[in-house]
């Protein structure tokens, strides 16, 4: 039966060509000439016009976007294909949604579908039946061989022996292992990378400060067998790349990644998901080969740029900011779950307010609270915990600034090296050309030229850094970094300190800092990483007072200094006592005075102590005939009833005491000095 007719003469003949992957264009061209020769079938069968759609070399027949097929389906649309040529059904279609449309579309225009033995017409029963169960065949076939393809990667895999690509840092060894680079540069250059994050906590501060310094990163460029790292500016994607592959931490991981297929615009998309949860990693083989940082370094690098991350919201602290408030990212509201975020009202002034009023207008703030107080309380907390390991740390840091040489100057360095290198190598390629081959050897002396010139940028580059280059400590400033450990406060409070160092502290010594308000009392639950939990209290401003508002006992202890000493000795005392005023400055005599008219406390006048009938250590000294040491001892030993205001301050003793002193009835024998030490004498 000739299935050919004058009609379908009359159209085009569409041969389509297509290959699944471009190693299959490059490589299997017996497959390409095969198809293309299908022209050379259609020419015999009686077609003159035909049309070559190739557009498709290099695509997977599997339902993804393909140019060259929805070409043909536009062509069959408008009547003007006769047939379609194709060597097999799966060079058309590798699923049956595209394969049925084509099999509709050409019933319903009257186009055959012709291989290279066979003509089918897709209008008959049979042929349709026929053209189906190819298909269906061709369908099957590509999910099998898939099957079996990801079962023996996997298989590979869990043995840690399916090894693609190896990232820079590491180069892939004898019997397919994964070893560190033999390359100096290249190492120091990784090992670089990780002590910078240590250090900065932040990806991009990392990348900052390698374009700020001018320090380059090696990349890999061509296919393995034959790779070729090229120095280059450094990037942010090649930081993060580095920080988040668990390659660098001697771990083999495989199935981080999956794939993604949804239907967009009637086609269907393959989407490459990145971020895979770990536990859902396919393969994870820890201490698989030699790493440049341990494995509970690199969760803990995950987990800092995950809290990083400002685009996951409330779930995450979100990155160390600039400003005062030291809690910022670490507070959160115990009554709705929200984060609290600080404000700046004004100069100086540090504001914590829960998150979840800003997105509800209608319902009360569930918490609001001054930070300075909130900042001092949970500050102190910390270097209490601190404090045992003061002095180990700062001998630590000693060893280190003493030890550890210049990162800039390393890294120049082993740059000048490498320079010096490249232009040792294209001396010798000029030196093996021929001089008279003008041609290749002017391409090679100006290689060398410029092999010369960049050794010379370099090195003028190195020799600046040394110059500016910064001493190491003298034994002053050891002494000083020394007693700064002793005393963590005086550290912690120094103006020079940045808030920056402060919250990076919190941030690896907490959790997170729980917040509830309850009968204006503000209570923070510390929630400390090992585990432990720590409650601080304290109560709320009210409602039109300031934080800058003197203790109450301190202006009881001015209340009743004022009754017998002058406002510079009041001052004298407190600073003495190292009592400071609201703001944290030392007294004086003004701001004695501007204490005593805001309490209503008044100044001392010459006379009333006497008129009291009060007396100071030296004036019961001259009245009992001895000297004020005695007196004091007198006081201590309580033969004396005295009071003082404070610590430093003058005894006060009262006449009626010391004249029952004078009366020779009741005067009380000087107290001897008791020394265990001093022998008694004995007079017989």
């Amino acid at each position: 039966m000739n299935k050919i007719t004058a009609d379908h003469l009359a159209r085009r003949a569409c041969v389509y060509v297509r290959q699944s992957t471009s190693g299959q264009v490059q490589h299997n061209l017996e497959s390409q000439r095969r198809q293309y020769a299908l022209v050379d079938r259609a020419r015999a069968l009686g077609w003159q016009d035909i049309d070559v759609i190739d557009h498709d070399l290099g695509i997977s027949g599997s339902g993804t976007h393909r140019p060259g097929f929805e070409r043909l389906l536009r062509a069959l649309c408008d009547g003007q294909v006769g047939a379609v040529f194709s060597i097999e059904a799966s060079r058309l279609a590798r699923n049956g949604r595209d394969w049925h449309t084509l099999l509709d579309f050409c019933s319903v225009v009257g186009a055959l579908l012709i291989d290279a033995e066979t003509i089918y017409d897709p209008r008959l029963t049979n042929d349709r039946l026929l053209l189906g169960m190819k298909g269906t065949i061709s369908e099957m076939e590509v999910a099998s061989f898939r099957e079996r393809a990801q079962a023996a990667l996997l298989q590979k895999a869990q043995r840690g022996a399916l090894i693609r690509r190896v990232p820079i840092g590491y180069v892939k060894g004898s019997d397919d292992r994964i070893e560190k680079d033999p390359d100096a540069r290249v190492g120091s250059t990784v090992d670089l990378i990780f002590r910078k994050f240590a250090e900065l906590g932040s990806v991009r501060q990392v990348y900052f400060w390698l374009d700020q310094q001018h320090i380059e990163l090696p990349v890999v460029r061509g296919p393995e067998e034959v790779r070729e790292i090229v120095w280059q500016p450094a990037r942010y994607h090649a930081v993060l790349s580095v920080l988040k592959n668990p390659i660098y931490a001697g771990a083999y991981a495989y199935g981080r990644s999956k794939t993604m297929v949804r239907l967009e615009a009637g086609q269907k998309r393959v989407h490459r998901q990145v971020q895979r949860r770990r536990e859902d990693w396919a393969v994870l083989i820890l201490d698989h080969h030699l790493g440049y940082i341990d494995w509970d370094v690199y969760q803990s690098n995950q987990t800092m740029i995950a809290h990083n991350d400002n685009a996951r919201g409330n779930a995450v602290r979100g990155p160390i900011k600039h400003g005062e408030a030291l809690l910022a990212g670490l507070l959160r509201c115990g009554h709705c779950g929200a984060k609290l975020l600080a404000q700046y009202p004004g100069p100086r002034v540090i504001r914590y307010q829960c998150s979840g009023y800003l997105l509800n207008r209608d319902r009360a703030c569930c918490v609001m609270f001054g930070g300075l107080r909130a900042d001092r309380l949970v500050s102190e907390q910390l270097l209490q915990s601190l404090a045992p390991f003061g002095i180990e740390a700062a001998i630590d840091a000693i060893k280190s600034l003493q030890g550890a040489s210049d990162e800039r100057i390393h890294q120049k360095a082993l740059a000048l090296e490498h320079a010096r290198y490249e232009v040792t190598r294209t001396r010798r390629q000029y030196d093996a050309v021929d001089p008279a081959n003008r041609l290749v050897a002017a391409e090679l002396e100006r290689r060398w030229n410029q092999a010369l010139t960049t050794e010379a940028q370099v090195e003028a580059e190195l020799v600046t850094l040394q110059q500016g280059r910064e001493h190491s400590l003298t034994d002053t400033q050891k002494r000083d970094l020394l007693s700064f450990a002793r005393d963590l406060p005086i550290l912690w409070d120094d103006p020079h300190s940045l808030p920056e160092h402060k919250k990076r502290l919190l941030r690896i010594a907490l959790k997170e800092i729980i917040a509830t308000c309850e009968d204006e009392t503000i209570r923070l639950v510390l929630h400390w990483q090992g585990g432990d939990h720590t409650q601080v209290e304290f109560q709320k401003i009210g409602t039109g007072r300031h934080r800058y508002v003197t203790d109450d006992d301190l202006v009881e202890i001015v209340r009743r200094l004022a009754r017998i000493e002058p406002d510079a000795r009041v001052a004298s005392i407190l600073n003495r006592n190292q009592r400071r005023t609201a703001h944290g400055q030392n007294w004086t005599v003004k701001r004695i005075c501007s204490l005593r008219n805001n309490h209503a406390i008044p100044v001392y006048r010459e006379g009333e102590r006497q008129a009291r009938g009060e007396m100071s250590v030296s004036e019961v000294a001259a009245a009992l005939g001895v000297t004020p040491t005695t007196v004091l001892r007198l006081i201590r030993l309580k033969q004396l009833p005295a009071s003082q205001a404070c610590v430093s301050a003058p005894w006060i003793l009262r006449r009626a005491d010391v004249e029952r002193c004078v009366d020779g009835r009741n005067h009380p024998a000087t107290p001897p000095t008791v020394d265990s030490a001093q022998l008694i004498l004995e007079i017989p």
